[in-house]
């Protein structure tokens, strides 16, 4: 017989299960070591929180205010924290970054770990009321892996089909991965009731999950308006009534809408924070797994020649990105992760050192002199990160003009651009983030189906590792040194996330990169 996992109240320990045989731990542990800033702690504030009669409401102004509401077209993209709000997940991130349950209380896999059966919880409803069982979750799967605009496809590969038992959802894998309940969370697998996803056009725009909240108005693109939906699983711990998420306005107005009440709660930009901390409001870092980096293409020239490719990451003054554009929050990365994350590797920190006068000779032995090489940088709005690469390469010979395209993703996406930046939000799975940004068919690989020799085995072996198992760090930061071998990306650094928030709004789990409301409280004046 299988211990299934315990559910427990927030801030408790969970038990790891046990089953018959050799033991395989549902829950998987991705440990973030990191130095978390603490939340504050609620205090009186304003009173425009609690509306009549009691009532608290979150006044959320977001730069991530999603286009489509529809989680398969939404995919893993930053507004996920937002249609978090109406969707829940099989399973959720806790402050170490590990798997534990949200939908399904409980997972096992079988002793060759290709399969993994997820135990929902019982009397699970989607907000129409139709049942959140097994062959919902069969269901979201499948549309995942076969809409034709999803955008999640790429990261089910693992999945090969998925049986409906109940409340026991049985997922069959192509391959050994014990990623899978890392996986299929908040940002990959957010299900939405299959009645409503019959129609995926009208769901985009009127969605309907079993998340901690339910939209009643909705205007595209500007304004959601929720209230809290009695029927979600850990409603007892919802204390929040009503929510009003709007798009955020132009990023100068956003300390003085929370200032004044308009607004209690906003993500914002490391330039903002003083004048948050001024205004009086909480400020807060939210870790997370964010990264930018120098996208190449080295299906195109220059950067078919290993020796220019090699010149520009000589040439990128990794500090000079975090002294002007993170005001003494972020951290220099030559890697898709922060360093401290169990993913970062120690090894690989000090590749490529900025030396320009080594990028000046590596450009010279490709037959390139000062001034003959010159490059479009092509991206999709006026950013600052840009003009530094500008700068930077301008100093060893290599002249750059910056080429906006509103359009930009299109042709991103096709791998048709040669130069470009990118900047990843990161995954709850490690081997998820290292194939998006290494694999033949990553989505941010530039230079697909390009990958680097031995990736595929390293990234196989992190799979094929129980994420509990001693060797699972060593494991996952070989995969990490095999991925950077890579010639298509250039880490430059990484920057958590703020939020700036009324006083009124107690502090939030720290849990990285994720948003969560559980134990949240407004207070009014």
């Amino acid at each position: 017989m299988s211990a299934r996992l315990v559910t427990r109240r927030p801030g408790t320990d969970l038990p790891q299960p046990r089953r018959s045989g050799r033991p395989r731990p549902a829950a998987l542990a991705a440990a973030l070591v990191a130095v978390l800033t603490p939340a504050l702690g609620a205090c009186a504030g304003d009173a425009s929180s609690v509306g009549a009669g009691g009532n608290s409401t979150l006044k959320w102004t977001s730069s991530y205010f999603p286009a489509h509401w529809d989680p398969v077209v939404s995919g893993s993209g930053a507004q996920f924290r937002e249609l978090a709000l109406v969707y829940a997940s099989l399973t959720r991130t806790d402050e170490s970054g590990k798997a534990v349950p949200d939908l399904a209380e409980s997972w096992e896999y079988n002793d060759k770990g290709d399969q993994v059966t997820f135990h929902l919880r019982s009397g699970l409803k989607f907000s129409d009321g139709e049942p959140l069982d097994a062959a919902a979750v069969k269901a979201a799967v499948e549309r995942a892996k076969k809409q034709k605009n999803s955008a999640l496809f790429g990261d089910l590969t693992s999945i090969a089909s998925v049986d409906a038992n109940g409340l026991d959802a049985v997922v069959h894998l192509t391959q050994v991965d014990y990623q899978i309940p890392q996986l299929l969370g908040q940002r990959v697998l957010q299900i939405a009731s299959p009645k409503a996803a019959a129609a995926p056009e009208k769901l985009d725009q009127n969605p309907v999950g079993a998340g901690p909240f339910t939209i009643t108005q909705l205007v595209p693109g500007t304004k959601a308006v929720l209230k809290k939906n009695p029927a979600y699983w850990d409603a007892k711990n919802i204390h929040i009534d009503n929510v009003e998420l709007t798009s955020a306005p132009d990023s100068s107005t956003v300390v003085s809408g929370l200032q004044t009440g308009v607004y209690n709660f906003a993500d914002i930009k490391p330039s903002q924070a003083e004048a948050a901390k001024k205004a009086g409001l909480d400020v807060f870092v939210q870790p997370g797994f964010n990264a930018a980096n120098i996208s190449l293409n080295t299906n195109k020239a220059p950067f078919d020649n290993d020796k220019v490719v090699d010149a520009v990451r000589h040439a990128v003054n990794r500090q000079e990105f975090v002294d002007k554009l993170t005001f003494g929050f972020g951290s220099v990365t030559n890697q898709p992760f922060p360093k401290g994350y169990v993913a970062f590797d120690p090894e690989s920190e000090n590749n490529y050192p900025y030396d320009p006068a080594k990028s000046q000779q590596l450009l010279a032995e490709a037959g390139y002199k000062a001034g003959d090489l010159k490059l479009n940088l092509v991206i999709p709005a006026e950013d600052p990160q840009s003009e530094i690469v500008q700068s930077q390469l301008a100093k060893v010979g290599i002249t750059v003009t910056i080429k906006i395209d509103k359009n930009w993703s299109t042709p991103f996406f096709a791998k048709d651009l040669t130069f470009s930046l990118y900047g990843t939000t990161g995954r709850d799975s490690a081997a998820q983030t290292l194939t998006a940004h290494f694999g033949p068919n990553g989505p941010l690989n530039l230079s697909s189906p390009y990958q680097p020799a031995g990736f595929e085995a390293a990234i196989a072996k992190v799979r094929q590792t129980p994420l509990d198992s001693p060797d699972y760090a060593k494991v996952l930061q070989a995969a990490t040194r095999a991925g950077l071998e890579s010639k298509a990306l250039v880490f430059t650094y990484s920057s958590p996330n703020l939020i700036a928030k009324n006083k009124s709004i107690s502090g939030l789990p720290k849990n990285p990169a994720h948003i969560d409301w559980t134990g949240v409280t407004i207070s009014g004046s």
